[in-house]
Parts: C-alpha cells; sequence; structure tokens
C-alpha cells in the first residue's frame, strides 16, 4: 500500500479524534517500515549455500575417484579379452592342422592297403595302378584346401618364387629361362610355401 493511502486511511479512521505530534510521528515511522524493504543477512545466506554446495576440493576427489574406477574397469575388461584371446590362438595352433590331417586321414588308409597288396603281388603293373591312384587322390585332396603346384620349365626366373641351384650355359631362347627343376615348388592359397629348386640358363 502506497504512503499517501494509508495516510488517508488513517485520517478517515481518525477525523473525529485530533492527534497529537506524537501519534503523528509515530504513524509516520509505519509508514517509513512498511515502505522500506526488509533487509536480508546476505552474509548468513551465503554461508547457507556455501555449506549445502560441495567445495572445487570435493569435487575433484569425486571426478578423481570416478576416474580411477572407470580406469580399473577399463583395465579389467582389457585383460579378459588378452587372456580369453590368448587362449585361442593356442587352441588355433594346437588344431591348425585338424582339418587338413583329417582329411588325409583316407589316404594313409590306402597306403596301408598298397603296402599289404604289394607283399603278396606278382603283377607291378596293378601295384604301380594302385599307387598313382592314391597319388591322384592325394592331391586332390591338397589342392581342394588351397594347394597349387608352380610351373616353372621354360618360365622366365624369378627369385619370388625360384631358387636357383645352378646356371648352366644354354642358347639365347634359354637364356635366364628355368632349364630344368630339380625340386617342386607349392603355393598356398596364392601365397609361397616352397620355392621351387631349379636350374637356370646362362
Amino acid at each position: 500500500m502506497k504512503f499517501n493511502d494509508m495516510l488517508k486511511k488513517k485520517k478517515k479512521e481518525n477525523s473525529e479524534v485530533p492527534k497529537g505530534p506524537n501519534e503523528i510521528m509515530d504513524e509516520i515511522q509505519d509508514v517509513n517500515d512498511a515502505q522500506q524493504p526488509i533487509a536480508v543477512d546476505e552474509e548468513n545466506t551465503q554461508e547457507q549455500a556455501d555449506n549445502n554446495q560441495p567445495s572445487v576440493e570435493e569435487k575433484l576427489k569425486e571426478e578423481l575417484k570416478q576416474a580411477n574406477d572407470k580406469y580399473l574397469r577399463l583395465y579389467a575388461e582389457f585383460d579378459n579379452f588378452r587372456r580369453r584371446t590368448t587362449k585361442e590362438r593356442v587352441e588355433l595352433l594346437q588344431t591348425a592342422g585338424k582339418e587338413v590331417i583329417t582329411a588325409m586321414l583316407p589316404v594313409l588308409d590306402d597306403f596301408d592297403r598298397a603296402l599289404k597288396a604289394m607283399e603278396t603281388a606278382t603283377d607291378v603293373i596293378p601295384v604301380k595302378e594302385g599307387v598313382a591312384l592314391v597319388q591322384n587322390k592325394l592331391k586332390h585332396i591338397l589342392t581342394s584346401k588351397g594347394l597349387k603346384e608352380m610351373t616353372t620349365k621354360g618360365e622366365t626366373f624369378d627369385a619370388d618364387i625360384h631358387e636357383a641351384i645352378t646356371n648352366i650355359p644354354a642358347g639365347d631362347e634359354q637364356k635366364g629361362k628355368v632349364v630344368d627343376e630339380l625340386e617342386k615348388g607349392y603355393l598356398l592359397n596364392d601365397k609361397v610355401i616352397r620355392f621351387a629348386k631349379v636350374v637356370v640358363g646362362a
């Protein structure tokens, strides 16, 4: 309520009774008090707010605690991953040739049968045919697993796939080319696993 409104109200209420100077001064003081804003103890309020909020040191400690916790979890996860992959790698190395060996077992059985047949065989031709069949079977299995023979005779010498054992004098057409093959070379999935040992024309 405004000062003038309060004065009018007081005058209306007390218009019949004359007021003394002390009463008028009291009324003016009451009006002044009503118009002034209530003083707030800012220092106490600030202290209470500060007490409720964590300090910078406490915040940093909390962040450090969270970072350490996160680090420990990540380290534990990485350690588990490392152990698991190491175990899988060892198992893979132990059983890497299992598939190939399993596929070659029938060839081994065929060789056993061929050896038994040779003990009582009187004719050499059937024995040769049997051995040739076993060899073809073995080649077919290895080819299906990605093994491939190198073709070297007549090819230009290539140090990436050939190993020169010796050079021999040759005509111009054979110069720098493979003249003879002493040991076959093999590729496994287009990667050299054994170099071909060859004789090169010079």
